[in-house]
């Protein structure tokens, strides 16, 4: 490839890989929830926004999908997290951003299918055009955000730190955090390298 060949085809790619750098620059610790007022669609057809989800002591946003393994290997887990949030007086919402593959098991009848079958415990919404991913900066599923009740951003990351197996884990990261909100303390770790599969989000 000639010079001026591959200057064409960079200026060509430089729109697009400046779109992804843009989704995937995270809000950071302390931040303020963004788009609370953005309306999504969840799997019984309500329509509603974030600010409605939120409790008294926070907001709990995890970015979720039907079809990464990692989810499912976690499946059991964030019911349980689901509980406690609830306990805590912490509103929870899984988001599902996998636009790319709405017709390959991410559609709103395959994301009721999975909830049925497994007994979610939590409000399943879509977030078309993955618009709720970007505006957080989410890259994978699952992947968590959790807020105070003033709306700040106290924990990001993953679920615990071993999605394989859940008697082996050694740090219940986001248990802790909401336990943490709960009893009015300092988080002990407020993020944790992410895990689970990309987004599949559009050109």
């Amino acid at each position: 490839m000639n010079f001026k060949r591959l200057i064409i085809l960079l200026l060509f790619l430089i729109p697009f890989l400046a779109q992804g750098l843009r989704a995937q620059k995270s809000i950071n610790i302390g931040s303020e929830a963004p788009m609370l007022d953005h309306t999504v669609e969840d799997i019984n057809g309500k329509s509603l926004n974030l600010s409605q989800i939120a409790e008294q002591n926070g907001l709990l946003v995890i970015f979720w999908c039907n079809t990464c393994p990692l989810v499912s290997r976690w499946e059991d887990r964030i019911k349980n997290v689901s509980s406690i949030a609830r306990t805590a007086n912490i509103g929870m919402i899984a988001l599902n951003p996998n636009e790319r593959i709405r017709d390959r098991g991410e559609s709103l009848s395959d994301m009721k299918r999975r909830s049925t079958k497994q007994l979610y415990n939590f409000i399943y919404a879509l977030d078309k055009d993955h618009e709720i991913a970007d505006a957080f900066g989410a890259t994978k599923t699952p992947e968590v955000f959790l807020f105070n009740k003033e709306m700040k951003l106290v924990y990001k990351g993953s679920i615990d730190d071993n999605p394989a197996s859940s008697s082996n884990v050694e740090n219940k990261y986001l248990e802790d955090a909401i336990l943490a909100i709960q009893a009015g303390n300092s988080l002990k770790i407020n993020k944790s390298d992410g895990r689970g599969c990309p987004i599949k989000r559009i050109e």
